[in-house]
């Protein structure tokens, strides 16, 4: 319980630091969403923040005016939005993500053959679990 909260923390600021430090937190949050989910409603991505869509829809906003997001309409109904990164948001996302494994790849250095394995043994049993429980309670 103490353990991959703070990896989250140090990866989270690793990549801000990297990727683009004028972005807050959940900005961040939204251009790794997109990346993942490209053409996302505003909607699913207020979800994903655990936010209300006003709220995405503030935050979207200052992603586009930063040239980080395009937002347009879908065809079939234009009161739904589709969300996708920009080159330059893609090129920042990418940015951070190859500092941070750079960064990890420092911290996981002097650690021996033996525990990386217990680290990836580890990492995907944790994986697989969770994965089980997210599919099996629909979250």
């Amino acid at each position: 319980m103490e353990t991959v909260p703070a990896v989250l923390r140090f990866l989270r600021a690793e990549m801000r630091r990297h990727g683009a430090p004028f972005l807050s937190v959940p900005q961040f949050r939204v251009l790794v969403f997109l990346y993942r989910h490209p053409g996302a409603s505003l909607s699913s991505a207020a979800k994903h923040l655990g936010v209300t869509c006003p709220t995405a829809s503030v935050l979207v906003d200052r992603l586009v005016r930063r040239g980080l997001v395009d937002r347009t309409a879908y065809p079939q109904e234009r009161r739904r939005l589709a969300l996708t990164l920009t080159a330059t948001g893609a090129q920042h996302l990418q940015q951070a993500r190859n500092a941070t494994r750079t960064r990890v790849a420092g911290l996981l250095a002097d650690l021996s053959a033996v525990e990386l394995q217990k680290i990836v043994d580890g990492v995907t049993l944790l994986g697989k679990v969770f994965k089980e429980a997210v599919t099996e309670h629909g979250n």
